[in-house]
């Protein structure tokens, strides 16, 4: 079972959140340059018939991409260890479970919201999102005090 969060809880982590998943984001695209220098590389090796290779160059190229990748599952495991769950990396999706009238539902945070305002039942994902009112106040809890 999955931690369940309140809503101050959740909130208290999406300043460290947002920062794990910009490092994310950042090496996700440093992965994806690297890649397409490997791949321009090869395209430019094979057009010439494997004559004149730059092997510092290669070896650049795959040392950045392996780094950015290493940074990429860091950043991607520091979030999970915080309980939440990455929805969607590409656009910074993530639920917070939390538990409203005993049923699991989901705080939802997309990165560049400055907080959480809203929530979604399990089944229903982003499109279901419903802002955070009183009577969800009143009835949401996270895991007993520990």
């Amino acid at each position: 079972m999955s931690k369940r969060f309140t809503l101050a809880e959740a909130q208290s982590l999406i300043p460290e959140v947002d920062r794990l998943l910009r490092q994310a984001l950042d090496s996700k695209s440093a992965y994806e340059d690297a890649e397409r220098a490997i791949h321009d590389f090869n395209q430019r090796v094979m057009m010439l018939g494997g004559v004149i290779v730059d092997r510092h160059r290669a070896i650049e190229n795959k040392s950045r991409r392996d780094n950015a990748a290493a940074q990429f599952r860091a950043a991607v495991q520091a979030v999970q260890e915080t309980g939440c769950l990455i929805k969607d990396i590409d656009i910074g999706l993530v639920d917070f479970p939390t538990s409203l009238r005993g049923v699991e539902v989901y705080l939802c945070w997309k990165l560049g919201e400055s907080g959480i305002s809203f929530w979604h039942s399990v089944d229903e994902g982003f499109r279901g999102r419903k802002p955070i009112d009183q009577d969800f106040l009143d009835n949401h809890q996270g895991d007993p005090s520990q």
